[in-house]
C-alpha cells in the first residue's frame, strides 16, 4: 500500500522524493519507500470555456447568447497535459494507494490546481495537506510531521474556486457583449480592465498637461534662501531690485532630529518594485528569477503577501543575518533587531522572503545573472531589516530681506543606520547631507539676490514599480483602516496582468516606463465606468480574502457576481454605431462572405467582423497588398512557388476541420 503525492510541478516534486525516499522512476511519476510521487504541471485542468458548453454559446458572437452563466460549472483537460492528467487518474484510483497528499504550492491557485483535478477525477479517498514555505529538507521534512487534513483548507479553495468563476464570468460575458456593441474584437478583465484604466488616466494627465512657468528669487549669502514660488515675472525683477545688497536677517531657527525605520522584509510585490528600480526587471522576470531560486532551496516561497515573519522563524532568521554579512560582503550589524518584522498576526499563508540556509552559502557565481541580483536583493533586505534606523538632523530657518520671507534648509546624517548597507546593490542613493552653517536669531548678511525660473513638472508615466503600487494600493481609501486591502489582484497574479495587457496589444513598454497604445486608449474610451472601476474590483478582492478566512459564503460572493454580470448585459446589451473603436484601419476591400471591411492587424489582414473568414493566408502563402486588393474586388492573382505559377480565384469556400466550419476565400488552379 501506498501513499500517493502530487506536486505542482515536476522539479519541486523531485525534492519531496528526495526527502521521502522515493527515487524509482515511474512513468510520471516516482515510487519508494511507501509513496507515490507525482505532479500536475501547473494548470492540467481548467474551466471550460464557452463553446464546450452548448451549440448556442460556440455560434457567432450575438447579445442574445448573454448572460452566459453556466448552471453547472465544468472542467476541461488542457491538450498538452492530457498524458500527465490520464497518469494521475491511474494513481488516484489505483487499489495500491491508500490516502492523498495535495503538496501543490502552498496558495490558493495551488489548492485549485490540486482539488479540481481530484474532483474530475471523481476520487473519494482522504486527502492531507503539506503546507511549507522552503524546499529545504528540514523544512519538507517539518511539513510533513505537522500534515492537515484537506478539509481545513476548504475555505482556500472556494476563494480559488470563486475568483476563477468571477473571471470567467466578467471576462467571457464583457468580452463578448462589448465586442458585440462596438463591432470590434475587445478583450475585458476583472483585474485587466481597471489596471488598463489607471495607465490610460495617467498618460492622459501627462498629454493634457500644460506647463506652467513660475519664479523664485534667490538669495546667496554663504548658503542659499530662497523665496516662496512667484508667478509673475515683473513682481520677481521688482523683488531681485529691491532685496540686492540689503540686509538679510535671520527672524527663526527650527531644529529637530527625524528618523527613519528600517524597511519591512520582501514579500512579492514589494520585491518585484525594487527589482524594476534596481535593475529595470519586470514583474514577471523577478518572479521567474524568483522560482527558480526556490526550486533551487536558496529562497523561500516566492508568491508571499505578507512582509514578517511568525514567531517561529526568529531564531532561524537571526542566525542568517551574520551568515549573510560574510557570504555577501555587504557588512555587519552591530546589534540585529528583527522584532518590528515578526508578527503572527501578520503571517497568514506564508512569511516574508528571505534566503535559506543554503542560500546563504551557495556558490552565488555559479547563478544566472539576474538570480543573483535576487538573491542578493532578499539577501541585503534582511541585513536591512535588523539594523537601526536612520537618523538625520533638519534645521529649516527662515530669513527676512525688504519685508519678504525666505527659508534655507538643512540636512546632516546623524546615524547611517540601515542606509548604510541599502546601496551596496544597483544603484547607490544619492547622499542626504546638504548642511548649512550655525545660524542664530538676529544674525545678518548681505543678500546678493537672482531671479530663478521653473517649471511645473507632469505626472510621471507608470514604471513596472508604481504601476504594481498602484495595483496594490487601488481602492484603498474606500476600506476601513484595518480592513485587509488587497487593491486589484494578488501579488501572484500582478505581474501575469501586466503581461497579458502587453500581449493583447493595449500597453506597452517604452524603457522603464508603461505606456497605453492607442488600442488600449479606445478601450478604455469605450469601456463604462462599471467595468474600468478599480474600486469595485478591489472590493471584490477583500471579499474573495473574507471567503477565504470563512467570513463570507462562496454562494454570497458568486451572488453578487452574477447580478453585475447580469446588470451589465441588460445596460448594454445593444449596438453603439456612435463609436467607432480604434480598428479604422484602411480598408482593402470588402470581406467576401459578410462584406464587412478587411483591415490589417497584428498577424495580417481579416475581416473586421471576425465572421469565420480565414483571411490570414491564401493556403498558406502570404499574398501582397495588391494580390489581396485583386482578390477582394473579384480578379484573379497568381504567386510562384517552387518555380510553378498557381493562379488564385476569388471564392469563398467552406471547410471543415474537427467537426467546426470554417471559410477560404480563394481558390487556386495550377498553371505551369
Amino acid at each position: 500500500m501506498s501513499i500517493l503525492v502530487i506536486g505542482e510541478k515536476p522539479s519541486v516534486s523531485r525534492e519531496l522524493a528526495k526527502v521521502l525516499g522515493a527515487e524509482k522512476k515511474k512513468n510520471g511519476y516516482l515510487e519508494g519507500n511507501g509513496y507515490m510521487i507525482s505532479w500536475c504541471f501547473g494548470h492540467l485542468v481548467g474551466l471550460k470555456f464557452p463553446d464546450a458548453y452548448s451549440e448556442n454559446w460556440a455560434t457567432k458572437w450575438s447579445f442574445a447568447q448573454l448572460p452566459m452563466i453556466p448552471e453547472n460549472w465544468e472542467f476541461q483537460v488542457s491538450e498538452s497535459t492530457k498524458q500527465q492528467f490520464k497518469i494521475l487518474k491511474e494513481l488516484m484510483t489505483s487499489s495500491d494507494v491508500t490516502e492523498i497528499i495535495c503538496a501543490t504550492d502552498a496558495d490558493r491557485e495551488g489548492e485549485c490546481i490540486f482539488r479540481y483535478v481530484y474532483n474530475l477525477v471523481k476520487c473519494q479517498k482522504p486527502v492531507k495537506r503539506l503546507w511549507i514555505s522552503s524546499l529545504e529538507e528540514s523544512a519538507i521534512k517539518d511539513g510533513f510531521h505537522k500534515l492537515k487534513n484537506s478539509s481545513a483548507y476548504d475555505n482556500l479553495y472556494q476563494a480559488g474556486f470563486c475568483r476563477a468563476k468571477a473571471d470567467w464570468l466578467v471576462g467571457m460575458n464583457g468580452s463578448r457583449l462589448f465586442s458585440v456593441r462596438y463591432n470590434a474584437h475587445l478583450n475585458t478583465g476583472r483585474v485587466q480592465t481597471p489596471t488598463l484604466a489607471m495607465i490610460v488616466k495617467r498618460d492622459a494627465d501627462i498629454a493634457n498637461f500644460i506647463k506652467q512657468k513660475y519664479f523664485t528669487v534667490d538669495l546667496d549669502i554663504g548658503f542659499k534662501a530662497a523665496s516662496a514660488r512667484i508667478d509673475d515675472e515683473n513682481t520677481a525683477d521688482r523683488l531681485v531690485s529691491s532685496c540686492n545688497g540689503k540686509t538679510v536677517t535671520v527672524t527663526d531657527v527650527k531644529k529637530e532630529v527625524r528618523s527613519i525605520s528600517a524597511p519591512k522584509l520582501f514579500d512579492l510585490t514589494s520585491l518585484q518594485r525594487e527589482a524594476n528600480k534596481k535593475f529595470g526587471y519586470t514583474a514577471q522576470q523577478t518572479l521567474d528569477y524568483m522560482q527558480s531560486l526556490y526550486e533551487k532551496k536558496l529562497v523561500t516561497y516566492p508568491r508571499t503577501d505578507s512582509q514578517y515573519l511568525s514567531d517561529d522563524m526568529e531564531q532561524t532568521a537571526y542566525a542568517l543575518i551574520p551568515a549573510i554579512s560574510e557570504h555577501f560582503g555587504f557588512g555587519s550589524v552591530a546589534e540585529p533587531n528583527l522584532r518590528a518584522v515578526i508578527n503572527n498576526r501578520k503571517v497568514t499563508g506564508h512569511h516574508a522572503i528571505i534566503p535559506t540556509e543554503s542560500g546563504v552559502k551557495c556558490d552565488i557565481s555559479a547563478l544566472a545573472a539576474g538570480e543573483q541580483n535576487i538573491l542578493k536583493l532578499v539577501a541585503l533586505r534582511l541585513l536591512c531589516a535588523s539594523a537601526s534606523a536612520y537618523q538625520y538632523g533638519v534645521v529649516k530657518v527662515t530669513l527676512e530681506c525688504e519685508n519678504t520671507a525666505f527659508t534655507a534648509t538643512g540636512r546632516t546624517v546623524l546615524e547611517s543606520g540601515w542606509k548604510a548597507l541599502d546601496g551596496k546593490i544597483g544603484e547607490a542613493e544619492k547622499s542626504d547631507e546638504k548642511s548649512l552653517p550655525d545660524l542664530e536669531r538676529g544674525m545678518t548678511f548681505t543678500a546678493k539676490a537672482v531671479k530663478s525660473e521653473h517649471f511645473t513638472s507632469p505626472p510621471k508615466s507608470f514604471t513596472e514599480d508604481t504601476l504594481l503600487s498602484a495595483m496594490e494600493h487601488a481602492g484603498a481609501e474606500d476600506f476601513d483602516e484595518n480592513a485587509e486591502k488587497k487593491g486589484l489582484g494578488t501579488p501572484a497574479t500582478r505581474a501575469n496582468t501586466i503581461e497579458n495587457l502587453v500581449k493583447h496589444g493595449y500597453i506597452q513598454r517604452d524603457g522603464k516606463k508603461i505606456i497605453s497604445t492607442d488600442k488600449g486608449r479606445n478601450l478604455i474610451r469605450v469601456m463604462p465606468d462599471e467595468v474600468k472601476s478599480a474600486q469595485l474590483t478591489a472590493d471584490w478582492e477583500n471579499k474573495l480574502l473574507e471567503v477565504e478566512h470563512g467570513n463570507l459564503s462562496a454562494d454570497s460572493f458568486m451572488n453578487e457576481i452574477n447580478r453585475f454580470v447580469t446588470e451589465l448585459v441588460s445596460k448594454y446589451g445593444s449596438v453603439d454605431d456612435s463609436v467607432s473603436f480604434g480598428e479604422n484601419q484602411p480598408s482593402i476591400g470588402n470581406c467576401p462572405k459578410c462584406s464587412k471591411p478587411v483591415i490589417k492587424g497584428k498577424y495580417g489582414w481579416y475581416c473586421s467582423a471576425r465572421c469565420g473568414m480565414n483571411l490570414t493566408k491564401v493556403y498558406g502563402v502570404e499574398l501582397s497588398e495588391g494580390q489581396l486588393k485583386s482578390l477582394l474586388s473579384g480578379k484573379e492573382t497568381s504567386y510562384i512557388k517552387n518555380g510553378r505559377k498557381t493562379i488564385v480565384m476569388p471564392k469563398v469556400a467552406e471547410n471543415a476541420f474537427n467537426g467546426k466550419t470554417y471559410y477560404n476565400w480563394a481558390t487556386r488552379k495550377e498553371s505551369s
